[in-house]
């Protein structure tokens, strides 16, 4: 008995085929698109991760040194210990953005890739198309808050991790206050210690040092192909 093939199988073929290449090249293009994001927010969770696994070995042997009982890994996660550390380098990152965002729309430094170029005057905003967020086609006060989002955003999130970070610091400097017969404090009464001020003053200073940095060593420093740096090319006093 002879089988005969309906002459669309092979287009059916085709077709799966080029189905499954397209679903490939889908794949492929959002990771190609989303490449850098998807690799640092990996790196920070991993990174995460692995602070919260040895900060609980640090921690534990802490305990077993004065004599207290170690604890399991999701009670470390609501430790102080745990919860300021996190909190006080947030608190530096954010703040270092929301200011480098804000101080980079009023300020200057010529040369820089990281400032406006002083000497080139404003070139104007764009028009609004269909195309633009919504912020921008609707105007009015909401257009106002989203012109400055992103510097509000991260001030926002320094502001929640700089409670974070008090109240972690409170936990914490409570149970060495028990260990000399001392009274429990509140995250008040913490942020009133020199002890909570040190950490965070030791955290925003390199801060923006790491601003500074990039600013004033972009002028005369290159990286090839990164967008963070000019041309080889470029003159060291152009913003180009």
């Amino acid at each position: 008995m002879t089988v005969t093939q309906s002459d669309d199988a092979p287009s059916r073929a085709s077709k799966s085929r080029s189905g499954g290449r397209r679903v490939k090249s889908r794949g492929r293009r959002i990771v190609v698109e989303n490449g850098l994001s998807i690799v640092v927010m990996s790196t920070f969770l991993v990174t995460w991760t692995l602070q919260a696994v040895i900060g609980m070995r640090s921690y534990n042997q802490d305990r077993r040194d004065r004599g207290v009982a170690p604890v399991s890994f999701g009670s470390y996660l609501t430790s102080g210990h745990f919860i300021e550390a996190t909190g006080e380098n947030w608190e530096s990152e954010f703040l270092q953005m929301a200011a480098f965002v804000w101080l980079t729309s009023i300020l200057f430094q010529k040369g820089s890739p990281e400032s406006n170029d002083p000497d080139e005057p404003d070139e104007g905003t764009p028009p609004v198309t269909q195309d633009s967020p919504w912020p921008a086609r609707r105007g009015g006060w909401i257009l106002k808050v989203y012109e400055n989002s992103l510097s509000l955003t991260f001030l926002l999130l320094f502001l929640i991790s700089f409670l974070l970070h008090a109240h972690g610091g409170a936990i914490e400097y409570s149970e060495d206050q028990s260990e000399y017969g001392q009274p429990p404090v509140t995250m008040i009464q913490y942020m009133a210690t020199s002890r909570f001020w040190f950490e965070s003053f030791q955290n925003w200073q390199s801060e923006f040092l790491a601003i500074g940095s990039m600013v004033i060593l972009g002028i005369f420093l290159r990286q090839k192909g990164s967008p963070e740096s000019k041309s080889v090319q470029t003159p060291h006093w152009s913003n180009e």
